[in-house]
């Protein structure tokens, strides 16, 4: 437990922003599978759409920290590669 009141003050920031990586994380996962299931053909949608979504959502958590730059890039990468794939 924290002793000195600087710490207490951590400990409850720390709480706080986890709950934004939470939020921000679990949007990019769900944007992506939405994307990889229209891929996969398991739910009708427009692909391009849904990657632009799942995007914005990968560069925010990259923006904020969440996730790393390059594990971004490399996202991204894959989603765009799937659905260039689909779409042939």
């Amino acid at each position: 437990m924290p002793i000195t009141q600087s710490a207490k003050k951590a400990v409850k920031v720390s709480a706080r922003k986890k709950v934004f990586n939470d939020r921000r994380r679990r949007v990019m996962r769900e944007e992506t599978k939405v994307v990889k299931s229209i891929v996969a053909g398991k739910v009708e949608g427009d692909a391009a759409k849904e990657l632009s979504k799942a995007y914005k959502a990968i560069d925010k958590a990259a923006k904020r920290g969440v996730i790393k730059k390059n594990t971004a890039a490399r996202k991204k990468s894959r989603l765009a590669t799937a659905v260039a794939k689909a779409v042939k």
